[in-house]
């Protein structure tokens, strides 16, 4: 059935009409699959690779030419690198040329040898394990960098190697094709010398290299004066189509010359302007890059060849990974580091894809081969989140060093504060300003550290269980002080105090309103939600650079005070919802009546009847 309403589509588009059923199935499938896969854990790329092949040719069929919305979603790949190089400045990148030519070279020409190697194993002859090795080599760059934003770890120094490794091996994509072209049985060799292939990349890079200094900034310059949004956001798009096509043209890769473009604006001033503006469009083509992947992975030709097809993803995979935490551990790199650059890049990758339709094009590998090599490809992605959250969870979580740390055994202190981040450092200033002193507990061991070359005494200790508060003097407090940036762990430890020593004070930080709620419920003396002074204060000088007198000022925040006072007790009685006629708004019409305007327009009348009756008391 599904069939024959995507053949119906297909007709009517054929006759002019717009394919709406491919858009919708396309928009349908991404937003139905890609929440759930998050939701379990499994990671959104997952999700879109699922949905891919529920709704791509070898499932519902609702989509027919998967190859067609592949080429077109590459484009996502291209505008994620050009974000990619915006973050890269220029020095930072030439701060990662060791990584990039060195720890990159070394893993690329490593795994390479032995993934050849496997090849001929798995009976291919020489030169076809040789594309099936070096297209393999290739990790997903959209996987990785994808992975390694959802954790924020992109700028971090293990991401940076893997964005450097992932840099080198975009780059070994243009030797690659020149070689496989060079290796065609029924070619005569290249049509162009291989000199005059490597000097129209160097002029591609002098290029753009020019156009990025001298003309871009000048051009942003003027549409910014111009003053259309719209075209601003044109140029941007144009800046990074145009890279990609200038390196395409020039037998380079387009994700490269995105990369390069967007390392080229990352100094300029314009440069968060042209994020905001490809953002969109990136994050919908890389989502539709791996709908399209998904699609592409034919189950009739993963059916015939499925026990060859499962040993070259295992081998494969297995022994790119050995490669990679080999080169990692030879080059000193800590065990848990090494072992998550393996797993994460022991995939395939998207440019393999590239690689392996060359080199069926001069007739390398037939059309079956090509099949198979890219279900290997297509399966390694698919399995890749799978194997991530496998490590996650079998391995041990690491053990802290308790260098320089003192366990928490014995303390007697009249006070006691548990946490000792920001929000606790700053509290332990008033009372030691007023002669108090206190006992101080944390169980991050790099945070103790660091509190000690400040002349600060922590003792390491979890909150969260009960021998370790009787080791720090609970029962014996005048107070306890729970400060803690966690909200759920401020709640237990806060719970527990109330049930094992009822008559300690205890004072804690509040995450926001419905947690300050839920502390109240528990039975803290008091609670402060994090934001909620310095947020007061913010606003009340706001008030006072646009004019408000300090008496004015002062009136505003002590109404403001009072109202979210009386708010706050009908909601731990009522609610979520009660009290809300206590919330000011910034609608027109509830402004024209809101409380607030109407306690300063009576106080100025009061203000200025008092100021009559003075007068006329002088005179």
């Amino acid at each position: 059935m599904a069939g024959e309403i995507a053949g119906q589509a297909a007709e009517a588009a054929a006759h002019g009409g717009v394919d709406l059923l491919q858009i919708v199935a396309l928009l349908g499938a991404a937003v139905v699959a890609v929440p759930i896969f998050k939701r379990l854990g499994l990671g959104s790329v997952l999700g879109y690779l699922a949905a891919g092949l529920a709704i791509g040719p070898f499932g519902l069929q609702l989509i027919s030419d998967p190859q067609a919305i592949l080429h077109v979603s590459e484009l996502g790949v291209v505008m994620f690198l050009f974000i990619i190089g915006l973050e890269m400045e220029p020095q930072k990148l030439w701060n990662l040329r060791r990584q990039i030519f060195g720890l990159g070279v070394v893993q690329v020409g490593l795994a390479t040898l032995l993934l050849t190697g496997l090849g001929m194993l798995l009976g291919f002859e020489p030169v076809v394990a040789f594309v099936f090795g070096a297209g393999f080599v290739m990790t997903s760059t959209a996987i990785v960098m994808q992975v390694l934003a959802e954790r924020g770890e992109l700028a971090a120094p293990n991401g940076q190697r893997m964005v450097s490794i992932l840099l080198l091996e975009d780059m070994a994509i243009v030797p690659l094709l020149l070689l496989v072209v060079v290796l065609a049985p029924t070619s005569d060799g290249p049509g162009t010398p291989a000199w005059i292939g490597f000097g129209i990349a160097v002029a591609c890079v002098a290029g753009l290299g020019l156009v990025g200094r001298w003309v871009l900034n000048p051009l942003f310059g003027i549409l910014a004066n111009a003053r259309a949004r719209e075209v601003m956001t044109a140029a941007a798009l144009l800046v990074v189509l145009g890279s990609a096509l200038l390196f395409q043209v020039g037998g380079l890769s387009m994700a490269m010359g995105a990369f390069l473009a967007g390392v080229m604006l990352s100094t300029s001033s314009f440069r968060h302007q042209l994020e905001a503006d490809v953002e969109p469009f990136r994050g919908i083509l890389l989502g539709l890059f791996f709908l399209a992947v998904g699609m592409s992975l034919d189950i009739a030709v993963v059916t015939r060849n499925w026990q060859l097809i499962a040993l070259s993803v295992v081998g494969y995979m297995v022994l790119k990974g050995l490669a990679i935490y080999g080169v990692a551990r030879l080059l000193r790199t800590p065990h848990a580091e090494a072992l998550e650059r393996a797993v994460l890049m022991a995939q395939g990758g998207e440019f393999a894809f590239v690689l392996y339709t060359t080199a069926a094009g001069v007739g390398i590998i037939s059309g079956e081969t090509n099949a198979i090599f890219t279900a290997t490809v297509i399966i390694s992605m698919v399995l890749t989140p799978l194997t991530i959250l496998g490590m996650e969870r079998l391995l041990p979580k690491p053990v802290p060093s308790m260098d320089g740390v003192e366990q928490v055994n014995g303390l007697s202190e009249r006070i006691l504060m548990i946490g000792f981040g920001r929000f606790g450092q700053i509290t332990s200033q008033t009372l030691l300003g007023h002669g108090h002193t206190i006992s101080i507990i944390d169980n991050d061991t790099d945070m103790i550290r660091a509190a000690a070359t400040f002349g600060f005494k922590v003792y390491y200790g979890d909150g969260r269980r009960l021998d370790i508060l009787r080791a720090a003097g609970a029962e014996n407090a005048d107070l306890i002080l729970i400060c803690v940036d966690d909200k759920d762990a401020t709640t237990r430890i806060a719970a527990l105090i109330r049930d094992e020593f009822p008559l300690v004070k205890v004072m804690a930080r509040a995450f926001d309103r419905m947690h300050a709620i839920e502390l109240v419920k528990v039975g803290v003396e008091f609670q402060l939600r994090e934001l909620f002074e310095s947020a007061l204060a913010f606003g009340a000088q706001a008030i006072r650079v646009l004019g408000a007198t300090q008496e004015e000022v002062e009136e505003v925040v002590a109404g403001v005070r009072r109202r979210d006072k009386e708010r706050f007790k009908a909601q731990a009685l009522g609610g979520w919802q009660a009290g809300n006629d206590l919330l000011l708004s910034n609608a027109v019409e509830q402004a024209r009546e809101s409380g607030i305007r109407a306690e300063l327009r009576e106080t100025a009348a009061a203000r200025e009847a008092a100021a009559e009756v003075g007068e006329q008391k002088t005179r």
